[in-house]
């Protein structure tokens, strides 16, 4: 991989320089025109990527606002340890550098460097929290709350967890 300050970019901002470097081993690299398609909403999740140079228009079908996001930013992040669909679909606004870290490589990644590992985790989770808490806020200032957007004569979901239960439903499972 070249030359690129990992630190920069927020989700590894705490990474010591060793765990960057091992990260950094384990990367994909990509130089894209503008208006490269990176996915489409509905395409399966495969890794995380990072902005490194350029720029990344994020849109989904749900929301009539896309997100433009900068170096430094990264999405899709759950992707890394959960099998699904993009929730949105993403291009690059210029000329851009993109890093990838694939589903594979982050398995290999986990098992070499499992305090590192751990540490992109502990972020992303930070980051996730960071994001519920300014979703809430959001919300609450435009007087929004889950029983004005429920449909009229659904009863919401209800999910009974029995903390006896050890197995790993297996839509999240590795294998």
């Amino acid at each position: 991989m070249s030359q690129i300050d990992l630190k920069a970019f927020i989700l590894l901002a705490e990474f010591e320089a060793a765990e960057r470097e091992a990260l950094g081993e384990v990367l994909d690299e990509l130089h894209l025109d503008a208006g490269t398609v990176l996915f489409e909403e509905g395409d399966p999740g495969e890794g995380l990527l990072f902005v490194a140079d350029g720029g990344v228009r994020v849109q989904s079908s749900r929301d009539e606002e896309a997100v433009t996001l900068s170096p430094g930013a990264s999405l899709g992040a759950f992707s890394l340890v959960v099998s699904g669909r993009r929730e949105a679909g993403a291009e690059t606004t210029s000329r851009s550098h993109i890093l990838v870290l694939r589903r594979s490589a982050f398995r290999r990644f986990r098992e070499t460097d499992p305090r590192a590992a751990c540490r992109l985790l502990e972020a992303i989770l930070r980051e996730t929290a960071g994001l519920s808490r300014e979703a809430l806020e959001v919300r609450a200032q435009v007087g929004v709350s889950a029983v004005d957007r429920a449909q009229p004569g659904v009863e919401p979901a209800r999910v009974d967890v029995d903390p006896a239960r050890s197995d790993v439903d297996p839509r999240y499972s590795d294998d």
